[in-house]
């Protein structure tokens, strides 16, 4: 009898378990899809050869973006890579549940190889200070010159600072004192499409059929549209799903066509890409810059006092 109910207890834990990760599952869907970190899955490099960041691919719009970093820096040392996300902070993006929300921002900085992230040990106190709670990561193992940010909110991060190490020529063969370029991605709103190829809320949905619009059904609950599309010269019709956030710009009884607009584009927000050239300065040369300067100087002191000491030898002469 023990042995019975012990059993009950345990597939009434199971069964409990089971409901809770299927209600998870459902209240949160897709969370591989919702953050623009794991479109890396499908890229082995976030810049294809053309000079396009992947970003491009998910995010349709096109937004601006900064970066400022310095001219030159030394080896082995931390410098700020600052990338500037610009955007109005009063407007809202459509969320997956359908209601509106602030905007959220991320991005990727992709290094020269051997440069970094810098590690915790390295960073100064105030340079922690400006980077609150952000959490870097990897864009993969081996790609530690591929760095990314994000989802995180637009309006504590519109601008994210990146600390960045310089490699030191002496100890990574791969590093060199040359120009090199910083390239950097950042979107701010939800991308229009996911990156196995479907559309999100926060994009246009248009027509799969030319025809009349039968019937529109506001979806209860979750909410969204199921659009009937009669074709009467081909004797067929399609229901066209609008998920909730988009907005109906169609009625019952009109004519649409093919890929026409049914919703309005509810996205705001964007991505944008650029690049910011760095030196990885030789030390050696900025001691030898100093000491031609300062040689230089010597000269021209030596110079000056030799002339004011030949004309007190010519004028002596020529009071004698």
């Amino acid at each position: 009898m023990q042995a019975t109910r012990n059993k009950w207890i345990k597939d009434c834990w199971i069964l409990s378990l089971i409901v809770l990760i299927s209600f998870g599952r459902l209240s949160h869907p897709s969370v591989s899809r919702a953050y623009p970190i794991f479109a890396q899955q499908n890229y082995e490099n976030p810049r294809e050869a053309t000079g396009r960041i992947v970003c491009a691919n998910c995010h349709l719009a096109k937004k601006t973006v900064d970066i400022e970093a310095p001219q030159s820096v030394l080896p082995d040392t931390v410098f700020e890579a600052i990338v500037k996300i610009p955007y109005d902070m009063q407007i809202k993006q459509v969320l997956a549940n359908g209601k509106k929300g602030g905007l959220n921002v991320g991005a990727v900085l992709i290094l020269p190889d051997g440069f970094e992230l810098a590690p915790l040990n390295r960073i100064p106190t105030e340079v922690k200070n400006k980077l609150g709670k952000l959490s870097f990561q990897s864009y993969r193992p081996g790609k530690e010159n591929i760095v990314v940010v994000g989802p995180v909110s637009g309006k504590l991060y519109n601008e994210i600072i990146f600390p960045v190490l310089s490699p030191d020529p002496g100890t990574k063969k791969e590093a060199y004192f040359l120009k090199y370029p910083i390239y950097v991605g950042a979107n701010r709103g939800r991308g229009q499409i996911y990156p196995d190829g479907s559309k999100s809320n926060n994009t246009v949905y248009t027509a799969s059929l030319t025809g009349k619009i039968k019937k529109v059904i506001r979806k209860e609950g979750k909410g969204g549209y199921e659009i009937t599309i009669e074709d009467l010269s081909q004797g067929r019709e399609v229901i066209d799903v609008v998920p909730p956030g988009p907005e109906l710009i169609v009625s019952e009884g009109e004519f649409v066509k093919t890929d026409q607009p049914l919703t309005n584009n509810p996205n705001v927000g964007g991505f944008g890409q650029g690049e910011v050239e760095i030196v990885l300065q030789d030390p050696r040369r900025i001691q030898g810059l100093l000491a031609f300067f300062a040689s230089v100087i010597l000269a021209q002191i030596f110079l000056v006092l030799k002339k004011k000491q030949f004309e007190k030898v010519q004028l002596a002469e020529m009071n004698f």
